[in-house]
């Protein structure tokens, strides 16, 4: 926890990010009480603040990169052929006090959850059934929102829950809700994460799909893996590219 703590101290405060954990699955990021404390404190006296913290990108310190870096290529020759290059490959690490919730909520990366320190449950929900995540959830976190989602208990119905132990691990697909319950005692976990051409495709087509509803289309949802949206992420690319040009030229106009 000190080394941790340590790690926490030195990044951005854009880096970490924590808050009271006695919340319920359906709180939204917004809503998050602080726990009034820094994250450094919040790391060492873990155990007891009813706290949680991540750590983001802790790829930026070597010592962490290194170790990142050699997790992900002992899984590439498995991963590649299924995802494509593993691209954009960062590390999260998660500290939590006991009985912490993680709201419900997605996230854009494949990801690889470790279990290290304590024991959790996560509780997932299929990727891209918009039961679960409707395609407005979608294109406003695409568009720069927040990850949380609205929650209703009768999704419990339809859980995979995965209970992870020290040494144990789970795969979480691109963008599939879950939520997170520590048991009784401090939590330590690792992901491992990395973007695939894939999981960017289907961000584009989300990012379309969101013009074309403000505009008053009713544009069907991207296919899931290994399908994509080809059309719609191309122009949403050329799109982008273009918007940068302007972007450029406007400043060095000004």
């Amino acid at each position: 926890l000190e080394a941790l703590a340590k790690l926490a101290d030195a990044m951005p405060s854009s880096q970490v990010e924590y808050n009271r954990s006695d919340i319920d699955v359906a709180t939204l990021p917004e809503d998050a009480p602080s726990n009034g404390l820094s994250i450094g404190d919040t790391i060492r006296t873990i155990a007891q603040n009813r706290s949680w913290a991540v750590l983001k990108n802790i790829e930026s310190d070597p010592a962490y990169a290194a170790m990142l870096h050699e997790l992900l290529s002992c899984i590439e020759p498995v991963i590649a052929p299924m995802t494509g290059p593993m691209l954009t490959m960062q590390g999260y690490i998660f500290v939590s006090s006991p009985n912490s919730v993680t709201p419900y909520h997605f996230d854009p990366e494949h990801n690889i959850l470790l279990q290290l320190v304590g024991s959790k449950t996560m509780y997932a929900f299929p990727a891209g059934d918009a039961r679960f995540a409707s395609q407005e959830d979608h294109e406003r976190y695409h568009a720069g929102s927040h990850r949380g989602l609205t929650w209703d208990d009768s999704f419990n119905d339809h859980a995979f829950v995965a209970p992870l132990a020290p040494g144990d691990a789970v795969l979480m697909p691109v963008m599939a809700p879950h939520y997170v319950v520590v048991d009784d005692q401090p939590s330590i976990s690792l992901s491992i994460t990395w973007r695939s051409e894939w999981s960017y495709r289907e961000s584009e087509a989300h990012g379309a799909n969101r013009w074309l509803r403000q505009r008053g289309f009713s544009p069907s949802m991207p296919p899931r893996w290994p399908d994509h949206a080809v059309l719609k992420s191309l122009a949403w690319r050329a799109a982008r590219r273009r918007w940068e040009r302007v972007r450029r030229a406007g400043s060095a106009g000004a």
